[in-house]
């Protein structure tokens, strides 16, 4: 087999419509486009318009909030740190970081920081230096001899 003897299968390429060419093409004179009216004009965009009448979409009342302060954070179970520390991919002697768990695999990018959750169980004493940590996991933490510190604390007192 040769690269000039590859083609198509029959019937995989199909030829495109060629509209408003005559009558006798079946898609002659409109086009496909039904008759007159706006949206038989070219470069119509109307979704949403109701003729002049308030769109549904600005009828009904709104509901929410978005925080623009919000955080996206990394939410991270102790069990799962204990399994990358197992698999020597984290490293029991350096202070436990975001950019840390990035390297190590266990979240794939930093967002805005990490919290700590207390699920699983956690034997390695380690150094946390993270956004946040749920008591439980703190507990945990102190237990195994590890230490947390909290980034969020800090940037707190700093705004302040």
């Amino acid at each position: 087999m040769k690269l000039n003897t590859i083609s198509d299968n029959k019937g995989a390429k199909k030829s495109r419509m060629r509209v408003g060419r005559g009558i006798g093409s079946g898609k002659g004179k409109t086009g496909g486009r039904g008759v007159k009216g706006q949206k038989a004009r070219t470069g119509v965009a109307v979704k949403g318009f109701e003729g002049g009448q308030m769109p549904l979409y600005r009828r009904l009342p709104k509901r929410g909030f978005w925080n623009p302060f919000s955080k996206d954070l990394n939410e991270v179970n102790l069990g799962r740190i204990q399994e990358a520390v197992d698999a020597k991919k984290l490293d029991a002697a350096q202070p436990v970081t975001v950019e840390a768990l990035v390297a190590a695999g266990v979240v794939s990018k930093p967002r805005d920081g990490v919290k700590i959750l207390g699920v699983g169980e956690l034997t390695a004493k380690l150094a946390f230096e993270v956004y946040g940590a749920s008591k439980s996991a703190q507990a945990a933490i102190e237990k195994a001899g590890g230490s947390v510190k909290i980034l969020a604390a800090a940037v707190a007192e700093s705004a302040a």
